[in-house]
């Protein structure tokens, strides 16, 4: 399999409810790195996994949508805990939209799974993976 991997950033702003968050269930802030992989078996015509550059623009866009945002005030989050492994489901999912819709290009149409990582630090991170 090979994958090609971009990275950027967004800063948040959320609280959790239950108390396995402890201190957390008040509003807090958090900065994540945040890595896309694009992942298939064979490389397109122009032996690429995808357009490294419409991946970075793409992953761009996708965190603009969530950067400097205080996500207890989000439609889409009202009433959902906004864990790590959660914002990254949301972020693969909202990827994955994108190349259906073919803003990373034709090639990528044969992208066979995406997974994103959110490094909340230099010790702790989560992922999700999801097939296309």
């Amino acid at each position: 399999m090979f994958s090609v991997t971009v990275r950027d950033h967004i800063m948040i702003a959320h609280s959790f409810r239950g108390e396995v968050f402890g201190p957390a269930q008040r509003l807090h802030g958090a900065t994540f790195l945040v890595d896309a992989t694009f992942r298939r078996e064979q490389l397109d015509d122009d032996n690429i996994v995808v357009d490294i550059g419409l991946a970075t623009q793409e992953l761009g866009a996708v965190v603009a949508e969530l950067n400097y945002r205080n996500l207890d005030n989000e439609p889409d989050f009202a009433g959902i805990n906004t864990s790590t492994e959660f914002l990254a489901k949301v972020i693969a999912d909202r990827l994955a939209e994108r190349i259906e819709k073919g803003a990373l290009g034709e090639g990528a149409r044969g992208i066979a799974a995406i997974g994103v990582t959110l490094h909340e630090s230099h010790v702790a991170w989560a992922s999700y993976e999801r097939a296309l």
